[in-house]
């Protein structure tokens, strides 16, 4: 029987914090990393620590794939006495094929929630510095997105339409096989918090 997606999220907590703690190593760490004033900065003692958790991860990363364990979280978004709960993938785990799915499936309830929230507020396309954009481009933005997440601060919603790889959607290197489009919705200009 597989290990469950919480069971994997315990077993990688307690993981990270042995590693913390000093009882997991990687003798050839020092090998691995090609910068020797990073690499002396940090000290062996943590790059080792870093990438025996980081090897360990990468192991259950090949179980999640080979048991087909989801690495789906669910999360609530609350912005002006509305919300929606969609999935999205933990930081620490991988995305199977279905969780992909998943995603996409949940697409329409982020979008609906978005624009139930956006009345009277003005739209921006992120960036440096922000962008105003058409609600007409944002609605091309959204037909192309293969999945969509949503953030709230107390004035600003934030809505991302993403696309491939969900683990590498969110960094900027993985554009353009992976990406996503990042609109802000506020009443006046964008604060400048980076979501």
């Amino acid at each position: 029987m597989a290990y469950t997606t919480a069971q994997l999220l315990a077993i990688l907590d307690a993981e990270m914090k042995a590693a913390v703690r000093g009882d997991r190593l990687l003798l050839s760490a020092d090998r691995r990393f090609d910068d020797p004033v990073i690499a002396k900065a940090i000290g062996p003692q943590k790059l080792s620590q870093i990438y025996a958790f980081q090897d360990f991860r990468d192991q259950i990363h090949h179980y999640q794939i080979a048991e087909g364990v989801s690495g789906i979280v669910w999360r609530h978004c609350h912005f002006q006495g509305r919300s929606v709960r969609f999935p999205e993938i933990h930081p620490q785990l991988t995305a199977t094929a279905e969780d992909k799915l998943r995603l996409g499936a949940a697409k329409g309830a982020v979008i609906a929630f978005w624009r139930e929230c956006i009345t009277g507020l003005n739209l921006w396309r992120a960036g440096n510095p922000p962008e105003p954009i058409a609600l007409a481009r944002v609605e091309t933005l959204i037909e192309r997105a293969e999945w969509a997440d949503a953030e709230a601060t107390r004035s600003e919603l934030y809505l991302l339409l993403c696309w491939g790889n969900p683990k590498e959607s969110y960094y900027a290197w993985a554009y353009p096989e992976s990406g996503c489009d990042r609109i802000i919705a506020t009443r006046h200009q964008p604060s400048g918090i980076k979501v």
